[in-house]
């Protein structure tokens, strides 16, 4: 029982407390920030496969895979990034670290259920540019976290199917500094965005055999368009600036809050693969996703983005030795690797901002009960050069804990 409570309570304190800085991506200065959840470590480690499920892990993309779930598990991720941002002419580099998601699951007998919390978007940029004696600095932070609920059910044997509620809120902050040679006080632009509201989430899995050794599996999920409500607070005012660089408000200028919707396009996702129960799988996945709508956001507008239905492949799957190996313990490491490109529905100065990935991963046994520890590393890349754009590129490590126990047994002794 103590060892229940320590896991509700941590999560819920991380309720109060997930704030992070997850990105430093100049394209996150468009709509509601990058996307930053990529799946599970697990599934990450297949480039975010999430048509395979099973029983001891956790699978958030997919509401389904809770109707195979035999064991509690509480499981919490994290990564930490290396970027180098590069264009025609210059390179930077910046190092960062994040919380992925802390989620927890809890199976029953025909049906489970899990909660958690996860990063759903982040802004994170800061542009300076200089043109004669003008000087512009341009930065944001902020991005969107989710809070879910989720249920899977087996209909019949193998056959799953499952909703997610996302309760999504956040604040999306841009600052935009303009300061002229000789000229005493800096004009500022702050624009505070305030997101919140409920999408939805819908999913089915179903495995059978094609053998009396091999199973085929296949998976789909759906997110139907959503708006999410938006209050915008601009603020003008000039500013001077002290010794030490702080901003001293001289005059506030103009102070306006409005109300509006931004609209999320829906996702329609499916895959399937083939294995050898606990021994290996390969599966394909493909994704289409609606256009999103986030011209109500302030300062997020520009003439030379489009917002644009998109599309997502990946390639992944896993392989274990000899999972039962009484001797060496590397034969019960399970072994994942995976590919992906997507497009991110962003058409910047007429190039789709796309991006392009590859990843593998460990699944090392530790403990009691098939609780393990993951470890995974990707590299990948977002955006292009061409038309004097950045393109970025990512190396990131990645590693997640996922605690099993046994929960709600009857006892069998009075």
């Amino acid at each position: 029982m103590t060892k229940k409570v320590f896991l509700i309570i941590t999560l819920f304190i991380s309720f109060n407390s997930f704030s992070q800085e997850g990105t430093f991506s100049p394209y996150s200065f468009f709509g509601v920030g990058n996307n930053t959840f990529r799946g599970t470590a697990e599934n990450r480690s297949m480039r975010g496969l999430s048509v395979f499920s099973d029983s001891i892990h956790l699978n958030l993309q997919n509401p389904a895979a809770y109707g195979d779930l035999r064991l509690t598990t509480f499981t919490i991720g994290a990564t930490s990034n290396s970027l180098n941002l590069e264009d025609n002419t210059t390179s930077e580099s910046v190092g960062y670290t994040t919380v992925d998601y802390i989620s927890i699951g809890i199976p029953f007998k025909k049906f489970g259920v899990g909660f958690g919390l996860k990063p759903l978007s982040s802004v994170g940029y800061e542009i300076l540019t200089s043109e004669g004696d003008v000087t512009k600095s341009l930065n944001g932070r902020g991005g969107l976290n989710t809070v879910y609920l989720s249920s899977g059910f087996k209909l019949f044997k193998n056959f799953t199917i499952g909703a997610t509620a996302n309760y999504n809120f956040g604040e999306i902050e841009n600052r935009n500094l303009i300061a002229q040679d000789n000229v005493e006080r800096a004009s500022r632009d702050i624009n505070t965005s305030n997101i919140s509201g409920l999408t939805l989430n819908f999913g089915l899995q179903h495995k059978f055999n094609i053998t009396r050794k091999y199973f085929f599996k296949y998976s789909f999920s759906y997110s139907p368009e959503t708006s999410l409500d938006i209050d915008n607070d601009r603020q003008l005012a000039t500013v001077l600036f002290g010794a030490n660089g702080t901003e001293v408000v001289i005059d506030d200028i103009q102070s306006t809050t409005t109300s509006s919707q931004v609209d999320f396009g829906s996702k329609l996702n499916g895959g399937f693969g083939v294995g050898q129960e606990r021994k290996w799988f390969v599966g394909m996945e493909y994704s289409r996703n609606t256009a999103s709508n986030f011209d109500e956001i302030n300062f997020n507008n520009n003439i030379d983005l489009n917002y644009v239905e998109s599309e997502e492949v990946k390639l992944g799957g896993y392989f274990i030795p000899r999972f039962n190996s009484p001797r060496g313990y590397f034969n019960r490491v399970v072994y994942r690797a995976g590919v992906r490109y997507s497009q991110t529905g962003m058409d910047f100065r007429q190039e789709s901002i796309d991006e392009f990935g590859i990843s593998f991963g460990l699944g090392l046994p530790a403990g009691r009960f098939f609780s393990n520890i993951n470890l995974g590393a990707e590299y990948w890349t977002r955006g292009t050069t061409n038309n004097n754009l950045v393109q970025e590129n990512y190396f990131s490590v990645f590693l997640s804990l996922s605690f099993n126990d046994l929960w709600f047994q009857k006892p069998k002794f009075n």
